[in-house]
């Protein structure tokens, strides 16, 4: 058996930096690690927004959190906020964290659900810490409330992407991973096995390695273009095929939460960072043009745009094999999803673990590419379903695009899980699905799917005994979310930009 001694990272940008960052700090004594980019290619950069997970990855490189923020123009990020999704003119916040805490064998939810049948009016976001702090735009660390039962805030972060990639360029380059700037021209693969021996520059230069990571955005110069993998379209479930894209000047108060706002023809997203707003409206070209969405954009900005929008263009969908013989693909080079729930940057994090899970030898066990396939579909295709949810289940009848999405048949994975909940209120719950029960559970109450019934433990307290369980978290969660600081107040304390 031979190991490995060269990875080749084909692209820069915030996944190519991340797998060299990671792959140095895991098994930098062991490998050789050179990351070709070429600064004539830009990168997408639209990806400002994380969800919790991202903690891990600086938890892992040893990277400080307020140190990080200061350097990526970085915000804190309680959940999201959809507006006008269900129905036009309503609000709810996907928050981030645990909602109430479980008693005995069931789910906080499920008492809840027996309390608003029996007339309570507070939605299920009275019982979250996270959406209570983030509506009162407020931040502070806090982890738990001790031997209570109830979380802390849990938090992710916005930051400018492209601020993301320099930074982790240079965490690199004190690690000894080798940059080469260029374009590649050619991939020569082996005409035995079809496994990728070099790429050659425009330059002349040729790079060699044994496993290659193709982290080259949308164009797949290694995963398609060289080893012809294949796609597979999911544009019957989420036909959104465009963005455009513009930041604008950053306006108080500072949001600690993303916020995603339903439009005509697909959605606008809002990302406060500590000196401009990042701003985007996702569309599908059939209802809109590029003219009139660029306008839509512009019109809806809380502050003066600081250039003019950029579109971009795409197909949902994913790699019909993330790992092709010695090549790994990662990022917009593995598929794509539209940024309704944050989950790019995650999706890289999830592939560079997995790959680290499953790292071969010169000989690349078959087995383990087929696992590291395996789970990176499964993977992909939860994320696809929760986001069709977001689509699929509104009220609305003021366009076009909002009831064909409605109408449209979804997966039957998809199908099964609104029919369970519908029925019971339960949430069959995936151990592989990155969003678990407390996710779904907001998105469907949210997006108006109505309960028939709530779990039948849940009548095991009287009733003194459930408004008294319900009162203490509730007034746990607003005593404690009243003595957090003003969110831009943080920031300018702990890590404020230069």
């Amino acid at each position: 058996m031979s190991n490995i001694k060269k990875v080749v990272i084909v692209g820069g940008g915030t996944a190519g930096w991340m797998a060299a960052a990671t792959l140095a700090r895991s098994m930098g004594q062991l490998l050789e690690i050179e990351l070709i980019e070429s600064d004539q290619i830009g990168t997408v950069g639209v990806g400002e927004a994380t969800i919790p997970q991202i903690r891990l990855m600086l938890g892992m490189l040893g990277i400080d959190e307020h140190e990080f923020l200061a350097h990526v123009n970085g915000t804190i990020k309680l959940g999201i906020q959809f507006n006008g999704w269900a129905r036009h003119g309503d609000a709810y916040l996907h928050a981030f964290g645990a909602i109430g805490r479980s008693l005995g064998l069931l789910e906080f939810y499920h008492y809840w659900l027996r309390a608003r049948a029996q007339g309570s009016k507070d939605d299920l976001w009275t019982y979250s810490l996270n959406s209570a702090t983030a509506l009162q735009n407020r931040y502070e660390r806090f982890d738990d409330f001790g031997d209570t039962g109830l979380t802390g805030l849990v938090r992710a972060y916005h930051f400018d992407a492209s601020l993301v990639a320099r930074y982790l360029r240079g965490y690199c380059e004190r690690l000894s991973v080798t940059r080469t700037e260029g374009k590649i021209v050619d991939t020569k693969l082996n005409p035995e096995n079809g496994f990728i021996e070099s790429v050659a520059l425009e330059n002349g230069v040729t790079i060699a390695g044994d496993l290659y990571i193709d982290c080259s955005g949308f164009s797949g110069l290694l995963i398609e273009q060289a080893l012809e993998t294949g796609y597979e379209d999911w544009t019957q479930w989420l036909p959104c095929n465009r963005a455009a894209a513009v930041p604008c000047e950053t306006a108080d108060p500072l949001l600690p939460y993303t916020q995603a706002t339903a439009r005509d023809a697909g959605w606008q997203w809002r990302i406060p960072l500590q000196q401009r707003t990042g701003n985007g409206h996702v569309y599908c070209s059939d209802y809109i043009s590029d003219d009139e969405a660029s306008a839509v954009l512009l019109n809806n900005l809380d502050g003066k745009p600081l250039g003019d929008p950029r579109v971009l263009r795409f197909t949902t969908g994913r790699r019909k094999k993330f790992w092709n013989k010695n090549c790994v693909a990662l990022g917009l080079a593995s598929g794509f999803l539209e940024p309704l729930e944050s989950t790019s940057i995650h999706l890289v994090q999830s592939g560079l673990s997995r790959l680290l899970n499953l790292f071969p030898n010169k000989d690349f066990p078959s087995e383990n590419i087929d696992e590291y396939n395996r789970q990176c579909i499964h993977e992909f295709e939860c994320v696809r379903d929760f986001i069709i949810l977001h689509y699929h289940a509104n009220e609305r009848d003021d366009s076009q695009f909002w009831i064909d999405r409605r109408n449209m048949p979804v997966p039957d994975s998809l199908q099964d899980k609104i029919d369970l909940f519908r029925s019971s209120g339960r949430i069959n719950e995936d151990a592989e699905d990155l969003f678990k029960g407390v996710a779904w559970l907001q998105v469907m109450l949210g997006q108006g799917i109505v309960l028939e019934h709530y779990h039948p433990m849940a009548d095991v307290l009287s009733d003194n005994q459930l408004e008294q369980f319900l009162g203490d978290i509730k007034r746990v969660i607003e005593h404690k979310a009243a003595t957090f600081s003003d969110h831009r107040h943080y920031i300018q304390v702990h890590c404020a930009a230069p």
